[in-house]
């Protein structure tokens, strides 16, 4: 089995096509490419993403994903949930698969845990409600100074960081592991890593916060995350991946 990685998609799945992803030849749907989170692939329903996402599951591996903070979170919850490798799982086509939140899956002998989500950089003037009488008013006023702000259920939603009920569930799966896994899939990292970096450029969250809780107790060889648009390797167990698939070493 090969498992590819990669990072931030946001609904551009043009670095998969063969010409590029040159590796998929040979592969098959036991094979698999890891997506960091930002798929954007279920973002507004269209027939164009419906296109895109057919088109994803032509190739001829399986596309599994984390969610990240630029996904539609009211249209991924229409979505089934069922069991996949020995965790939950959303299928948005037979082999295009959202990895959940707090989940450990048991793939190819080896423990992958899960915990997709991250704070949106984009939003520092502010988050509109669609329903505000003055909702048009205020945009045309925000985008004629170029301000970055989205709208609350068309372009952001809360639920682009995790649920109580999703750290529990993190937690109890975890617990099941003994605190060691083989590799950790996440959207962003914590916030020592963020600051080593960054040198503290992003600001901390919940999420980051208990990742800070995770990395020292739970064992793991790699974390691997996406959300900060680069490729690097940090502290030598932290890679982070944006435009680049890289190939796992099993």
């Amino acid at each position: 089995m090969a498992i590819f990685l990669t990072g931030d998609t946001h609904g551009d799945f043009s670095r998969f096509r063969p010409d590029i992803f040159y590796e998929q030849a040979g592969l098959t749907k036991d094979d698999c490419t890891i997506i960091c989170g930002d798929f954007g692939g279920v973002w507004d329903g269209s027939p164009e993403e419906q296109g895109q996402l057919d088109w994803l599951e032509q190739r001829p591996y399986t596309t599994l994903f984390v969610s990240g903070n630029h996904e539609n979170y009211d249209l991924l919850a229409q979505y089934p949930v069922e069991e996949w490798h020995g965790g939950q799982v959303q299928r948005i086509r037979p082999s295009v698969i959202h990895l959940m939140r707090g989940q450990a899956y048991d793939i190819e002998g080896r423990k992958f845990f899960t915990m997709g989500g991250a704070s949106s950089h984009d939003i520092q003037d502010g988050i509109l409600e669609p329903d505000d009488p003055l909702f048009k008013k205020k945009c045309r006023r925000l985008d004629a100074r170029g301000a970055l702000y989205r709208v609350n259920h068309l372009s952001w939603w809360a639920a682009e960081l995790p649920s109580e009920e999703e750290y529990q569930t993190a937690k109890a799966s975890l617990d099941r592991a003994g605190w060691a896994v083989d590799y950790i899939i996440t959207h962003c990292c914590s916030t020592s890593v963020q600051d080593a970096f960054s040198g503290g450029f992003y600001r901390k969250d919940a999420l980051t916060e208990f990742f800070d809780e995770v990395s020292p107790r739970c064992k793991f060889k790699y974390w691997f995350f996406g959300h900060y648009h680069e490729d690097m390797v940090v502290e030598k167990k932290y890679v982070m991946l944006y435009e680049q698939i890289i190939r796992l070493k099993l």
